[in-house]
């Protein structure tokens, strides 16, 4: 008797889990449908078929008697989303996009599409890959053209294409090692100071440190051991529709000196199980400011008091400009001779891709192409506007803000009325490096915008923005020996605001979801040999692939909560 009521409640078990997508169906449809709804002028976003793996998880987490989990799951992989394109041949790509562009048709909704086959994309990282020639990329973006066709779509053209352009990629592979070299002179010429005393110091003895004589007490200069972060080990339950959304409280702050207690050569934690046994780590309780280039809200300038002058005080010094060739064509030498401005043919050869791209996709007629701007935290506004022109944005429609990150709405929306207002400014003979930049101050910035901006949006290029990851904004590590990665798989981290076209902004037009929620970013060894992320002691997916712990973060962040439950008329 025993075993036949086992086997009729495993069959239950399993035929609820089979028909969970079709049961809650109406919950998940009414949830976008309410973001649809939002208003009459909004356009309907093309939501694609969700990745099998995500209908597994959810049917996991069914099958545990988690079904508030497993409807949240099920309710993000149903959002409208971005579907992405790279690797594939010509013919294989002209196939799925006209796939994709004509079901999107059918159901009268908006697809966006992400194109992702730049040669020599990501720098070779963990999302290497691409088009092997500019021929070969030409002919791929044809068969993206004639797949789209005359219906209607939006395009996130390469994210990370001008960002990361193959100029930056020298600096950023040699960024490690140079701070290594910078570390170890500064070792060197502090044991050689404190070595020397007046009884040893004789010609034969006058050697540095850096010959390899030990230090005055006999002893080696400690080197400090990276240490892994350690992870809590539950999250909280998924909030209330109407509870608060503040960012879940961590097991320790940061700076509380957990990590300084950690002894050199500590083990990495164990691996954790996966998402559909145990729930993935709480984020920390306080998030560090940035080390780099700090967004605009995080760390602003100081206003000027009342009895400072009516003009502008001097301004901070500008980052040095990226080696992209100016429209002039021409630098001047230390010697005062005008020597031209030699581009390396890669970064060359990814300008004529992005034109390339632009000028055949635009000509379809009903396709807004949107060219990759980075975020807030990385480019200042005159590093990244030369990049949008070279490349093309004056026949664009617009750029894209924030794709696979994680900087806030408020940091990203103030960042694209920046680069908007610089492009407009540079249009009338304007020097980009004279535009306001997003360390300004707002005051400063604001004071520039009135001097400079046009007064019309309609005149001036929009732009749409990635919210599918950033409710909880951007990580900062505890652990500032390592290599961050802080936009690689970072723990914690809650989905944003919902896909819309309806923003409330005139020059941003829509927030969408482009990188899929729940796919990993790549392996993320932050400068270790790996296997194991020292961060979540875990070996992450290979980037594209779904991730359990980080899809299910992603739910139980999320801010705004993920509404799963249809609420009754009139409350």
């Amino acid at each position: 008797m025993r075993k036949r009521r086992k086997i009729i409640t495993v069959s239950t078990a399993v035929a609820a889990a089979a028909t969970l997508p079709l049961l809650m169906s109406p919950v998940v449809s009414a949830a976008v449908l309410e973001d649809d709804d939002e208003s009459s002028r909004m356009t309907r976003l093309y939501a694609p078929p969700p990745d099998r793996d995500s209908y597994r998880q959810v049917a996991r987490l069914a099958w545990r008697g988690d079904f508030r989990d497993s409807a949240g799951l099920l309710s993000m992989v149903r959002t409208p989303q971005a579907v992405w394109y790279g690797d594939e041949t010509p013919e294989q790509v002209e196939r799925l996009v006209r796939r994709t562009t004509r079901s999107a048709d059918w159901q009268g909704r908006l697809p966006v599409l992400a194109l992702y086959n730049v040669p020599g994309r990501d720098c070779g990282s963990y999302s290497s890959g691409g088009a092997d020639s500019l021929a070969e990329y030409e002919a791929w973006i044809d068969a993206v053209a004639a797949g789209i066709g005359d219906r209607e779509v939006l395009i996130i053209l390469e994210p990370d294409s001008l960002a990361l352009l193959p100029s930056d990629c020298a600096d950023a592979s040699n960024a490690a090692q140079t701070a290594v070299e910078q570390q170890t002179v500064i070792e060197e010429q502090t044991t050689a100071d404190g070595q020397t005393t007046a009884d040893e110091q004789t010609a034969a003895d006058g050697q540095s440190a850096a010959d390899g004589q030990p230090a005055a007490d006999g002893q080696p200069a400690a080197q400090e051991q990276p240490a892994a972060e350690e992870s809590p080990t539950e999250l909280p339950p998924l909030p209330d529709p109407g509870a608060s959304t503040a960012p879940p409280t961590g097991s320790a702050a940061p700076g509380t000196g957990q990590e300084a207690a950690q002894t050199p050569g500590q083990q990495l934690p164990d691996a954790l199980p996966a998402a559909s046994e145990t729930p993935a780590p709480k984020p920390p309780e306080v998030q560090e400011p940035a080390a780099l280039e700090p967004s605009a809200s995080q760390t602003p300038a100081p206003e000027p008091s009342t009895e400072q002058p009516g003009t502008l005080p001097e301004l901070p010094p500008l980052p040095t400009p990226d080696p992209v060739t100016p429209e002039a064509g021409n630098s001047v030498d230390p010697d005062g001779l005008d020597t031209p401005v030699v581009e390396d043919p890669e970064t060359a050869a990814r300008y004529s891709e992005i034109n390339y791209a632009v000028d055949v996709l635009t000509a379809l007629g009903q396709t807004s192409v949107y060219l990759d701007a980075g975020h807030a935290g990385w480019h200042s506004v005159s590093s990244i506007v030369p990049r949008l022109i070279k490349a093309g944005i004056d026949r664009a429609t617009g750029f894209a803000l924030n794709v696979s990150h994680y900087q806030t709405d408020p940091d990203s929306t103030w960042y694209g009325r920046l680069i908007s207002s610089c492009l407009a400014y540079a249009d009338e003979g304007g020097d980009p490096e004279k535009c306001a930049d997003q360390s300004w101050s707002r005051r400063h910035a604001r004071r520039w915008l009135r001097a400079h901006a046009p007064d019309d949006p309609a005149g001036m290029k929009h732009y749409v923005t990635d919210t599918s990851r950033n409710g909880q904004g951007p990580w900062t590590p505890r652990d500032r020996h390592i290599d961050a990665q802080s936009w690689c798989n970072p723990p914690g981290r809650g989905l944003g605001r919902r896909p819309t076209t309806h923003t409330g902004d005139a020059l941003m037009d829509a927030a969408l979801w482009v990188k899929t929620p729940g796919e990993s970013d790549g392996r993320c060894l932050r400068g270790t040999d790996g296997p194991l992320d020292p961060v979540r002691g875990t070996v992450n997916p290979e980037a594209g692939e779904w991730f359990p712990d980080q899809a299910l973060e992603l739910v139980r962040y999320a801010d705004p909560a993920v509404k799963v439950f249809r609420r009754t008329a009139g409350r």
